[in-house]
């Protein structure tokens, strides 16, 4: 139980890496509230956390949304007294060649994914300033690290992730917080499903380890950066890639 009597908030928390980060830490001890646009999807993620034993919470937020960001934290720690972990992990795309690729396009990603990032942490990390004590994870991805081709503002929110992930851990390391990120290959979601099986098998050869990930192989590595284990480690970046990135 190494989360035991902690608190985490996840951000796109009801699915894919988001859900299975929350199932790993829930089954570690914590108390975890997930932060979803989605109610349809929150509910159930919620329900079946609580069905496994964990105090399990759920608030539909707009992570673009100031306001909305701020009394989500706040609800959090009227309910729960306290926030020991943040996971930034919503996360969109919007794909296209870039000169095909509308201004709409570019700022939906960039806001949901660096911009939600960035609210997310400085609503959080006030709290944790004053607790002198905190864990920060931003959910980045290889593509931040080394582009792709009809991913241009993917690539820029990532790559502004890493960036804000470096700052932040300068910023707070003071305090006894630390902040990193994970970056990961190519992961097994219902983000992923949907591309077509030849995009796959052309990713798959690029992979040494010669299989695509899955959403526990992030959760392992984000328990890893929360727990005592990570104790001085701080403003990295954790590729979690089969060794696509080598």
């Amino acid at each position: 139980m190494m989360l035991k009597d902690q608190v985490a908030v996840i951000t796109g928390g009801a699915r894919g890496i988001g859900k299975e980060i929350a199932l790993r830490f829930a089954g570690e001890g914590a108390r975890v509230v997930l932060y979803d646009l989605n109610p349809a999807q929150l509910e159930p993620t919620v329900a079946e956390l609580r069905a496994l034993g964990s105090q399990a919470e759920g608030l539909p937020v707009n992570v673009t949304d100031p306001a909305q960001v701020d009394d989500a934290v706040q609800k959090t720690l009227d309910k729960c007294g306290h926030i020991d972990i943040l996971i930034n992990n919503a996360g969109i795309t919007k794909d296209g060649l870039l000169l095909r690729m509308d201004v709409a396009a570019w700022d939906a990603v960039i806001n949901v994914n660096l911009r939600g990032t960035f609210l997310c942490t400085k609503a959080v990390s006030r709290l944790m300033l004053k607790q002198k004590r905190g864990r920060i994870v931003n959910i980045a991805s290889i593509i931040g690290l080394i582009g792709n081709a009809g991913q241009a503002n993917y690539a820029a929110s990532k790559a502004g992730i890493i960036g804000l992930t470096k700052s932040v851990a300068r910023e707070l390391a003071s305090r006894a917080i630390t902040c990193n990120a994970i970056a990961p290959g190519f992961i097994q979601t219902d983000m992923t499903a949907m591309l077509p099986d030849e995009v796959k098998q052309a990713m798959l050869k690029q992979i040494p380890l010669g299989e695509f990930g899955t959403p526990a192989d992030v959760a392992d590595a984000a328990l890893f950066l929360v727990s005592a284990a990570s104790r001085y480690i701080t403003g990295q970046v954790l590729v979690v890639d089969g060794g696509m990135v080598m």
